[in-house]
């Protein structure tokens, strides 16, 4: 049986590792990326850690599965008659089940300027553009920046506010810098921030970014962004460094293939009770609208589903409520499971944990263990073109 997986992430490398256990099946994955991307790392690697702690070629991953095969190409149509996707390259690719995997994209929700001035962290060359620009601001000795702020107060950008202080230190003390005063802000439209959470855990995460000098600002609207500053509420934030955490959605190949899904009121890839948008078409992860979508462990959920849905098991779906882990800051961390709440040294025990765990259910067990060292080692002495 020919198996074509879409995507390179969490959903889509679970499926084809738990499906290359049985040769009966030839797995194909296309991603349009050569990398794994290890999502929970992204605001530590922006923040000086090692590139590897984010970032595994598929190759390592896969390569050893002699009934794997990777291509690097993006889909961009879906003929559901020949059953079949069709690539950027012009290559069609024939399955037998397919399972889409790709992921969510950027989205500014129609924010005039930050497109073109505001800072991302979701991919290598985000961050990448990120440290260059702190560096550049730093190298002269000046550091001219009055705010650094970040938009957007789920997981990521709570995560990234709670680590960038000290990358910022630590980068003007090798520039010699005396300045002592930093301010970072963090802008979230909700009343309060990591609003998925309880609002014990908010208050809990906000007492933590606070002690570490960072700035909350909820319930405002940002307007737009030029070269000088930010629009908050009307009223201007001067700033020449804004990283942009908040709006995600699903890939555009959804809306150009709209004639072949049905889509909830979040524009998420209505699936049946077997994660099946179409006969021999699985929809998983990030783009499928089930409770829990956006969350890596909920993609390798329904990775591992779906892996046994076409090995034969009919058994109906059932959503897995994960528990939520958010670091902020070194050694600390908020923990929510139900009504399990905590955070402290504790939470950034069981951060640490998770991330192994989470390593360890993609990758063989050396890479694992490497990456997750990798996690301890800041190398923010490191020019950002030398990291990768």
């Amino acid at each position: 049986m020919n198996i074509t997986i879409v995507g390179g992430g969490f959903g889509g490398i679970k499926t084809a590792l738990e499906l290359s256990k049985s040769k009966e099946y030839n797995i194909t994955l296309i991603s349009d990326n050569k990398n794994f991307q290890y999502y929970p790392a992204l605001f530590s690697t922006a923040t000086g850690h090692s590139f590897k702690e984010s970032w595994v070629p598929l190759i390592h991953i896969l390569g050893e599965h002699d009934n794997v095969s990777i291509v690097i190409d993006k889909i961009t149509k879906l003929d559901k008659g020949e059953k079949a996707v069709v690539g950027e390259s012009g290559e069609v690719y024939h399955y037998d089940r397919l399972v889409l995997a790709l992921g969510s994209v950027t989205t500014y929700f129609g924010i005039q300027g930050l497109d073109e001035y505001s800072y991302g962290i979701k991919t290598a060359s985000e961050i990448r553009a990120l440290q260059h620009h702190l560096w550049t601001e730093m190298k002269d000795g000046a550091d001219t920046e009055k705010n650094y702020v970040i938009i957007g107060a789920g997981p990521t950008g709570v995560e990234l506010a709670g680590a960038l202080g000290q990358y910022l230190r630590q980068l003007r003390k090798h520039f010699n810098i005396r300045k002592k005063t930093l301010r970072i802000t963090l802008i979230e439209a909700s009343p309060r921030i990591l609003p998925r959470l309880s609002e014990s855990s908010s208050r809990r995460a906000q007492k933590r970014l606070e002690r570490l000098g960072v700035r909350i600002q909820t319930g405002r609207r940002v307007q737009k962004q030029t070269s000088k500053g930010l629009i908050v509420d009307d009223r201007l934030l001067p700033t020449e460094t804004v990283v942009w955490t908040s709006g995600v959605s699903n890939p555009v190949f959804y809306a150009n293939n709209s004639s072949s899904f049905k889509f909830d009121e979040r524009k998420k890839v209505i699936v049946d009770r077997h994660m099946q948008a179409l006969k021999h078409v699985y929809v998983i992860g990030d783009n499928a609208n089930t409770p829990y979508a956006g969350l890596a462990q909920t993609a390798l959920h329904d990775a591992k589903y779906v892996a046994k849905h076409i090995k034969g098991n009919k058994k109906v779906y059932k959503p897995k409520y994960p528990p939520s882990v958010v670091p902020i800051g070194d050694n600390w961390a908020l923990f929510e499971w139900g009504r399990l709440r905590f955070g402290g040294l504790a939470g950034g025990i069981m951060r640490r944990a998770a991330d192994l765990i989470g390593y360890s259910d993609i990758l063989p067990i050396s890479w694992a263990l490497g990456a997750w060292r990798s996690s301890t080692k800041r190398q923010m002495l490191v020019p950002p073109e030398e990291q990768m």
